[in-house]
């Protein structure tokens, strides 16, 4: 047998991307493909910073990134400094509200700390930019000459995100939306070389159209490939924590929130998660995912691990694991463990001395958003405070409660609070 017969081809990373499950929509597989096993290839990702943090969804979009890049490719993370001023109508039913350009900077700041932290942007392995820099400063006139000419409004009504907008008003500032994305992807292939655009399924209208803006002024096919968005198992959209959007900044979302809402997922997501979040094999993964009951609960606080490590780093994620094994050893003969992850809100000893109101108390807490929400929680029977289960209303809380100078509030089976006195 010859060398060359007992060589195996080198596998692409395109099943790579297409085994863990980022792989949707593509312009062109066969393609793509070819560029990517044949070049180093620069492609980029869209950041809108609309929130002073990244949330789940972008983090998928990183990890996209980031399998990429260990493959060889060069990312550029693209903070929409510049398109953030305009509000991508994508998946509204309403237009955004204009965000001063001084909170956009901010946001963009922040932004730009956060996805430091998931590629390599050491010589040159990335490039971070911000489209501020090129349509801050475009002059209109000239803008439309050169290159809205190049769009049909006929073609972008065909989009779903315009579709879904003529019902309820499409304001005409939104319209130049897709018109400023494509440019960006025309100005980052004449600056950078880059040929490849991803982001999620619900982007793929905007990309096509930069695609499409490139062949006709530069003469060269450029790609795009999308990933399909988070849902569960169930079919719902995945993402949210129980105070909203999955942040991943510590201020918005805790280390042990972040923790806690991957060791509660689903058992049947529980691979595709590993798969996107997390740069284990898939072989591994398989055989995490592979057990039952208990053999299931180790994987999940496994995968919480995982995350938790690469969104907040080790040391809050250990922390988080220790204060979610102590949450559920409380009141045990060893007494409540250390709770130093967990959400804490103090209060001072002499105003629980005179006894809080449970619902007051819940409200504090943040566990509920609302009196009606606590007094519902209460009510219904899901507020503990320790391991009593607390169902009067009216009840009031005082120093008795405390363990160790803490009082925990549990609502439901998993989310907890801990109250120290001060």
């Amino acid at each position: 047998m010859t060398r060359e017969m007992r060589e195996v081809p080198r596998r692409s990373v395109f099943d790579t991307l297409a085994e863990r499950g980022f792989v949707s929509q593509c312009s062109n597989e066969e393609g793509l493909r070819k560029l990517l096993d044949t070049e180093k290839v620069t492609f980029y990702i869209g950041f809108d910073p609309t929130a002073e943090s990244l949330h789940i969804g972008h983090l998928q979009q990183l990890m996209f990134m980031a399998h990429l890049q260990k493959a060889g490719h060069r990312p550029i993370a693209l903070v929409g400094g510049g398109t953030t001023r305009i509000g991508d109508p994508t998946g509204r039913t309403e237009g955004r509200k204009i965000m001063p350009v001084e909170t956009i900077a901010a946001n963009a700041a922040l932004f730009r700390l956060q996805i430091s932290r998931f590629l390599d942007f050491a010589d040159d392995r990335a490039l971070m930019l911000d489209n501020a820099e090129w349509l801050a400063p475009l002059n209109y006139i000239e803008f439309l000459r050169d290159i809205g000419r190049h769009f049909s409004v006929n073609r972008m009504l065909t989009f779903e995100t315009y579709k879904m907008r003529m019902e309820t008003g499409l304001s005409f500032i939104e319209f130049n939306y897709q018109i400023l994305q494509s440019f960006d992807f025309l100005t980052l292939y004449r600056t950078h070389g880059c040929r490849l655009q991803m982001g999620g399924d619900d982007q793929w209208g905007n990309i096509v159209a930069g695609m499409d803006l490139i062949r006709r002024v530069e003469g060269v096919e450029a790609f795009a490939l999308t990933s399909p968005l988070i849902t569960r198992s169930d079919g719902k959209k995945m993402g949210k924590s129980e105070g909203g959007a999955l942040y991943l900044a510590a201020n918005l979302v805790s280390p042990y929130e972040f923790y806690q809402f991957w060791v509660n997922i689903p058992d049947a997501d529980l691979a595709q998660f590993f798969l996107r979040f997390t740069f284990l094999p898939v072989a591994e993964v398989k055989e995490i995912c592979s057990g039952k009951d208990q053999r299931i609960n180790d994987a999940k606080r496994r995968l919480a691990m995982e995350i938790t490590t690469l969104v907040h780093g080790p040391e809050a994620a250990a922390s988080a694991a220790g204060a979610a094994r102590a949450a559920f050893d409380t009141d045990g003969a060893g007494g409540p463990g250390d709770l130093s992850g967990v959400p804490t809100v103090d209060i001072p000893r002499a105003e629980l001395e005179k006894g809080m109101n449970v619902v007051d108390l819940f409200v504090r807490s943040t566990l509920c958003a609302s009196k009606s929400d606590a007094r519902r929680l209460v009510s219904q029977g899901g507020a503990y405070v320790g391991r009593t289960n607390v169902t009067d209303i009216e009840a009031r809380i005082g120093v008795d409660a405390a363990q160790d100078g803490n009082i925990l509030l549990r609502a439901g089976k998993k989310r907890y609070y801990r109250i120290r006195m001060t």
